[in-house]
Formats: C-alpha cells, structure tokens, sequence
C-alpha cells in the first residue's frame, strides 16, 4: 500500500487550499444534495468523514472527494424512477443503501483492476473530458449567479434551463456573481498568491451583516442544524423490495465516478509528474464512499472544481484534505449561524471561477497547431460529455483513444531511404534535401508491426516505388517487432512477384523474434533464399555494393578531409525538416550578432558550442546565410557600408578551401553542389528580395570573384573590433 501523500512541506498553501475548499464546498455540497433526495445538511456531512477517508487513502498529493453533480444527479433520478418523494423519510433512507453498494462495487473494481482502462485514454481524450466536465457544471451554475435555480442534465436540457431562468433574473445578484468571476480571474493574474476567494467570501458576510443585501432579493444559504453527523448503518432490508434496481442504479454510479475520478486525478498526475497508483485510487474511492454510507450521504465524486481550487493555490499535500474535513467539522459544530450570512452568487462566483481554470482549451489550441486530427479527438470527446454525459463522453473517449491507435497501426511512418555523401548511415530523402538514393536500390524503412489492416500500404508504396532501373528493394524492417499469417503470405508473394521481374527484396534490421514468426507462419522460403538479412549494409553487399556506395545524381566523394565534420546541416533537417532553412537564418542571424559585437570572424568560433563545424559543402550555403543577415542590418541602419565590405571581404576569405575542394570532385558532384547553390540562393531572394539584391552588389555569384573595393589594409581591424 502506497504512503499517504501527507506531509508538511508545503504546509502554509496546504492549510489555505483546505480552508477555502470547506468554505466553498458549503453551497456546492448543500445543493446537490437536495438534488439526491437529502436535506441540505447532509451536503455537509459528506464534507467531513469521505473526505478525511480518501486522503489518508489516496496517491493523489492535491486530489479531493465531495458531494458534486453526477453521482447526486443519478441517485435523484433513480429515487424519482421508484417513485419516492425527494426529501422524504423513505429517500433519506434509500440514498446510504446506494452509497453502501457504490463502495461495494469500487471494491470489485479493485479486485478486477478495472483502473487500468484509464492507461488507455490519450492527452486528447482525457483534456476533452475534463473540459467538457467543466463547462457542464459551469451550465449548472450559472443560474445561481442571477439568482435563479441550477440546472441539471446535458447541454440541450442546460440550456433550455437556462432561457427559463432569465425571468428570474436580479440585477444586484448578477453583479454580485458575475463580478465575483471577473475578480478572482483578474486577480489570478495579477497577483496569484492573493487567497481573493477567501476575501470574497469574507466581503459576502460583510455586505450582509452591513448592508443586508438579502433584503433586496439577494439569496443566502438556508439555515441548517448544527451538530455532528450520527453514524448510523444502512438499512439493507430495503434491497428486499428494490434490490435490482438499486443494484444496477449504485453499478452505474460506481462506472462514472471512476471514469471522471480517475481520469481528473491522472490529468494532475501527468501535469506535475507524479506516479498514479489506479489500484490504490479505487481502494480509496471504495472507503469514502462506505464512510459517506455510514453518515446517511449520496455518493461522493471527485470534484473537478474543488481540486481546481485546490491547485490554484498551490496545494501539494493531501493535507489540504485533512484541513478540509476538520474545517467543516467545526462549522458543523459552531458555525452554522454564519452560513445565513453567505451569499450565494458570491458563493457560486468562486466555483465558476475555478472551473473556468480546468477548462483545456490552451490543449485544444496546441493541438490546432500541431495535430489537427487529435483536434479532432479533443472535441469529440467535450462534445461526447456535453451532449450524452459522464459515462457516454467515457465510452466514446476510450473508442477514439483506441481508433487512434488503429489508425496509427495502419498507417504508421514511413521513408524513402538514401544517403548524404561523405556522411555513414541512411537518411529519409523527404527530410534531408542533400541525401539521393543508392543507385538501382530503394531503401524503404517501415514504422510499424506488419498485420492485414497495413500490408497494403506496405506493398504498395514499395510497388509504386520501382523505376526502370530498380535492382533491388531493402526493407529497412528496425521497427517492425511482429508480423501475422496475412502479412507472412503476401510477403512471400511480393517477394516472388519482384524476383520474376529482376528485383531483388531483401527484409533486414529487424529483431530475432520475426524470424521466428517466419518459420512459424510458413514464410521460412524467405529465410532460405537470402531474403532476409540483419543489416541494410549486408543486403547492399549482396547485391556487389559497397561503400561508398554509388549514388543517383551525385558521385560520393572519395576523398573529404573533414568528413566527419560535415554533419551540420543534415541534423538541421533531420531536426526541423521543413523549417530547417528559418532555423538557419536564425543561426545566422546570432552569428552576425556574434561577429558584430566582439568583431570575431572565425565561422568555426561561431559555430562551435551549438552544432559542432559544417562540412566544407555547408559552409558556403552558411556564409551566403550569414551575409543575407549582415545585409539586413545594413539596410536598417545598423551597419555602415564600410564596415560591411570590411567583414564581407574577410568572409571571402574563407571560402578557398571550398573551390580547391570542388576542383577534386567528380564533374557529377561538382554539377550538383552548384545546382544545390543556386536553389538556396533563388528561395533567399523569394524571402528576402531587398537584401539579397544589396549582397549581389557586394560580391559575384557562385564561382565569381569579386575585387577589393578597399585599399591595402592589411593587419588593420575592423572597425569597432578590439585591438589584441
């Protein structure tokens, strides 16, 4: 059993976070359950015993339990459904029968470990339903801001409720509720460590006693006993006459308070790091529903919007749980009296305001950016909660959580192979513009495990791949860890189907075990006939290739004196494909900076520290870079044309090294760096036309040399440079 997240370290915010969670959760706890069937108070004895329970309990350090919507809601419309009357003496003897069967179920859970569904709920899905959580309750709520009642349901039912509540509304009591929002939300921006529902709170009991706001229409808490709850035990005769109901009712109750529980705990667990034990969660969830059984309660839930608020002032200790209960356990005892003075927009102010906070659409956002098909998740999931509730939204987020894995199993990643001369190793052509294929060979690198659903795009993308002068097709197989009988028998047909047509197929990189599987499944023929080999290196040999491996419009380079130096550039678009060439603008803009600012024109100085040295081919497109920067500051003013042909003549400098290297390579190659040149060139003039203008003033193109348009100043500094 896991240590109890209790502790003392953080014990000032701890003490605070339990302080204001009693205090706000005397309205939410009294109204909801009144929703169950239950006299108000009762609200408040499920503040107390379930909460204290599941602290001790939980591995959660800021998560609490309470009296809150679904689990009230459900048992109020099972107690209509049987025909009782809400508030009377049968439902108030009914509702602890449901609780008691509630944890009864939780400890099924336990004993099944049916915690482990929330493993399979992506970000997405899990952000979507927290969200759509969220917003409900906010729907719930808002009435109460104007002065009428909460609503109960879907969005449709939300918000036919509350077209029906504008007649009750009350001016004063909307700007009591509604500034409330807007200040604890200014203020949470402004000054975060303010405890401003604390100080709301105390302004409500102000305006009462001060002002008697209440006599001008403005509600208050209703008054309710004080005292301590009775311990009393369920009446379990009562399963005589509504047994299965009562059964299937506490069933349903149990799934959605898990679903919502554990999934709203895990989304703090991933947010700061933390290890969830799911099995211990349902342990806890089982004993504060049993302890709420025993004081007459409904159901307690996770609640979204007091662990929000809980969060929000940086709670980091189940503490704030312990504080809770025994705050609630004194105003039970003293300070009933005082909840006459609260005011309940106030009141319901502060709990929008922090369910406001739990709402994900910064996530939603993100995944606009990135990932528009995880968007897509995302909505579908707070739509699912917002239109068909709790336990639907958890049905269809566990369907799309799993969709997406299929999805991603069908189509997993692929590439095209080739290699970048003077550089070990294969490279994906579309990432790196520098790579070209191994001549007559593809090389082709699958994502993913081989099953029926996939192999077609595997064959055909190899098919599609072949030109008139394929000798052979390497799988590079390094991520492929299975494969079934569909894919067994299509492998060996494809391979036999390229071998009549002159096309080798080799499978290689994969691990011991999907050899295994070959023989297993009737495909050891491509085991037998050198289909299958470890290494891409090894297939290549088989097929009279070796390295440097000759390579389509590009002779390899046989000799490069800083080889191993030339990796640069290829990890600029092997790290940010697309924006590889902005990422190096931006490089060379802090490069000018550099030489600028301490007058260092050593290119190897300025790269050194970040990505090593650029090869020799990689330098020129670099200096062509950095020199587009240095225009750039001219032309704003922050560089004289003097100093400017001062630095661009020593950058000339360095490029000899380049020309004598071009004049040793093949005429293939030397035909290629050009080309490669003049396109980097042509997409710097698209994106900065001005600047590349001035910089062709400045110097000749690509194998033109330009003269010194300064006199002999040999051994003077740039201007603004140190002296040594």
């Amino acid at each position: 059993m896991h240590r109890p997240r209790i502790h003392l370290k953080n014990w000032k915010s701890d003490l605070l976070s339990g302080v204001i969670v009693a205090l706000v959760s005397i309205p939410i706890s009294m109204g909801y359950a009144q929703i169950a069937g239950l006299p108000p108070v009762y609200g408040l004895y499920g503040s107390v015993l379930p909460i204290l329970v599941y602290g001790l309990l939980t591995t959660s350090p800021q998560f609490v339990v309470g009296v809150d919507a679904m689990p009230a809601v459900m048992v109020g419309n099972a107690l209509a459904g049987m025909g009782f009357v809400l508030g009377s003496e049968e439902a108030v003897a009914l509702v602890p029968v449901i609780s008691l069967l509630t944890g009864l179920w939780f400890l099924v859970f336990w004993l099944l470990r049916a915690g482990r569904v929330v493993k399979y709920i992506s970000t997405p899905v899990m952000g979507g339903f927290i969200s759509g959580i969220g917003v409900t309750i906010i729907l719930m709520q808002i009435p109460k801001l104007f002065g009428g009642d909460p609503g109960t349901g879907e969005l449709p039912a939300l918000l036919l409720h509350l077209a029906g509540q504008l007649q009750s509304f009350h001016p004063l009591s909307a700007l009591l509720g509604f500034s409330t929002v807007a200040v604890i939300l200014i203020a949470k921006k402004l000054f975060p460590r303010l405890p401003m529902p604390v100080l709301m709170l105390a302004l409500g009991v102000v305006l009462t006693a001060v002002f008697h706001v209440d006599r001008y229409g403005v509600r208050l808490l209703p008054a309710v006993s004080g005292g301590l709850p009775l311990l009393v035990l369920p009446k379990l005769s009562l399963l005589a006459g509504h047994g299965s109901t009562l059964v299937m009712a506490s069933l349903s109750i149990a799934l959605v308070v898990m679903a919502q529980t554990l999934l709203a705990s895990n989304s703090y667990a991933l947010k700061y790091g933390y290890a969830l034990d799911t099995r211990q969660e349902l342990l806890a969830y089982a004993a504060a529903e049993l302890a709420g059984s025993l004081v007459g309660c409904c159901p307690v839930n996770g609640s979204v919007s007091r662990a929000g608020i809980a969060d929000q002032f940086q709670c980091k200790s189940q503490l704030m749980s312990l504080t809770a209960s025994l705050v609630m356990l004194l105003i039970l005892l003293f300070g009933t009296g005082l909840l006459r003075c609260l005011p309940v927009p106030i009141l319901t102010g502060i709990v929008i305001a922090a369910l406001i906070g739990i709402v994900d659409f910064p996530l939603a956002h993100r995944l606009r950016q990135t990932n528009p098909k995880e968007l897509l998740i995302f909505l579908t999931a707070f739509a699912g909660v917002l239109l068909f509730g709790t336990i639907y939204g958890v049905v269809i987020g566990v369907a799309l959580s799993f969709f997406a894995v299929v999805i991603r199993a069908v189509a997993p990643p692929r590439a095209f192979l080739g290699q970048i001369p003077g550089h070990d190793g294969f490279y994906n052509l579309s990432r790196n513009r520098s790579a070209r294929r191994v001549a007559n060979t593809v090389i082709y690198r699958f994502g993913g495990n081989l099953f029926f659903a996939n192999i077609d795009r595997f064959q055909t993308d190899l098919l599609s791949s072949i030109g008139p002068d394929t000798r052979q097709i390497i799988v590079d197989g390094s991520a492929i860890g299975s494969l079934d009988m569909t894919a067994a028998e299509r492998l060996v047909l494809l391979e036999k189907g390229l071998r009549e047509r002159g096309i080798r197929l080799y499978l290689t990189e994969h691990v011991g075990r999907l050899n295994d599987q070959l023989r297993q499944l009737g495909a050891e023929c491509l085991i037998e006939n050198g289909t299958v080999r470890r290494t891409v290196e090894l297939a290549l040999r088989d097929c009279g290739l070796e390295p440097p491996y000759p390579l389509e419009e590009w002779a390899a380079l046989s000799e490069n004196p800083r080889r191993d130096e030339s990796e640069s550039y290829a990890e600029f678009e092997w790290l940010y494909g697309s924006e590889a060439e902005s990422r190096l603008e931006a490089l060379a803009e802090e490069m000018a900076d550099a030489m600028l600012k301490d007058g260092n024109l050593s290119l190897e100085a300025a790269e050194r520290g970040r990505w090593g040295r650029f090869g020799v081919l990689d330098e020129e497109m670099l200096l062509d870079y950095v020199e587009i920067a240095l225009e750039r500051k001219a032309a704003a003013g922050g560089l004289d044309d003097d100093r400017l042909e001062d630095i661009e003549e020593r950058m000339e400098d360095m490029r000899p090294e380049l020309g004598a290297t071009m004049e040793n390579l093949p005429p293939k190659t030397q035909k290629y760096v050009r080309d490669r040149t003049m396109r980097i060139r042509e997409r710097m003039k698209a994106r900065n036309p001005e600047q590349y203008e001035r910089l062709l003033q400045h110097r000749g193109r690509l194998g033109g040399g330009r003269k010194s348009r300064r006199k002999d100043r040999q051994g003077e500094p740039v201007p603004g440079e140190q002296e040594k």
